[in-house]
């Protein structure tokens, strides 16, 4: 095995936080993934995938798996649907462009989330009224401390809004090998009512959107209000929109008649995190090399060679500011490793 020592994780994670990982291991195959995990004299294992999800803010002084798994096959196929089989390592936006090319529907809102596929079901990824747990099928996962694979169907991995098991009672126990998706062939439910996806439509003068349409609409979106992780460091959505009850709602109502919100059923509404942090003052903001993006206060960047400390005590100041203006916690939707 190829074990590296004293790597720079800034290219291998979306934050470019130039972390050195004390030894590193470029893993390419399930059997190389199971001797690695069984490496005595590395008793110590940090897992990385894309990178997108998370903010390091020290040095890993661990055995450093980069999760490298490739291949997308078709596991079952009929008239009206096809389930494909994704490896962990195939990055999900090139996943999201192949469905399309081969006219295959579902995913199609879920453009550019930046990121690999095996980080997918951790995260429940979802935009623009679709989330991941619509498509999904099942994972397949290697049990860190056994190496035995399991099967987690969508009911195991109990997803919820930006959640799963794997960050809750499995949290740190598996690594997510494979994942398999639900995709249709013909008569695509498109999902246009979200966000900006109908404008978007209308002012390239489309009236009968197909999902590469779609798919289009958002990357256009996104692409206007989000930062490119290759020329900005940033992880996409810092924090997640809190949901709050009816009473807390009602409240923060009378006070903001004029704040945007989406009514969640079981007399549950969410809030934007973005709008909350932008009345706080804080879009735009720079702080050295941290800051908040211009155009979308829910993300954090890092312009150059901000540490993470720096990035974290920068979201930290923030969560403070909204707390004590609005009474609401918003909480990371990114990983934050300490």
């Amino acid at each position: 095995m190829n074990i590296q020592e004293n790597i720079s994780l800034k290219n291998y994670n979306t934050f470019g936080i130039g972390a050195i990982a004390k030894f590193f291991l470029e893993i390419n195959s399930l059997l190389q993934l199971q001797k690695a995990l069984q490496l005595s004299a590395y008793p110590e294992k940090f897992i990385i995938s894309g990178g997108s999800n998370m903010l390091l803010t020290k040095d890993i002084d661990a055995l450093v798996l980069h999760i490298n798994l490739k291949g997308i096959s078709v596991f079952e196929d009929d008239d009206e649907t096809v389930v494909i089989k994704v490896m962990a390592g195939e990055n999900w936006h090139e996943l999201v462009l192949w469905s399309l090319e081969l006219g295959y529907g579902g995913i199609e809102n879920l453009s550019l989330i930046p990121g690999n596929t095996g980080t997918a079901p951790i995260q429940n990824i979802g935009a623009y009224g679709v989330e991941l747990k619509d498509v999904f099928v099942s994972c397949q996962a290697m049990h860190i401390k056994t190496q035995e694979l399991h099967e987690f169907t969508k009911e195991d991995c109990k997803f919820g809004y930006r959640d799963s098991i794997f960050k809750n009672d499995a949290k740190g126990e598996y690594i997510i090998t494979s994942v398999k998706l639900k995709l249709t062939k013909n008569g695509h439910t498109l999902n246009t009512f979200y966000g900006a996806i109908e404008e978007e439509l209308e002012q390239n003068n489309i009236i009968h959107p197909t999902i590469k349409d779609v798919s289009n609409a958002v990357i256009a979106i996104r692409k206007n209000k989000l930062p490119d992780p290759a020329e900005i460091g940033n992880s996409g959505s810092f924090f997640k929109n809190p949901v709050v009850s009816k009473k807390i709602f009602e409240a923060f109502q009378k006070k903001n008649p004029d704040a945007p919100y989406y009514e969640m059923g079981d007399k549950k509404f969410k809030i934007p995190a973005g709008w909350l942090i932008e009345q706080c003052g804080y879009k735009g903001k720079r702080f050295g090399d941290a800051g908040v993006h211009p155009k979308q206060a829910l993300v954090l960047v890092n312009y150059g060679n901000a540490t993470g400390e720096e990035i974290l005590d920068l979201a930290f100041t923030i969560k403070k500011a909204v707390l004590d203006k609005f009474k609401i916690s918003i909480v990371p939707e990114v990983n934050i490793i300490k």
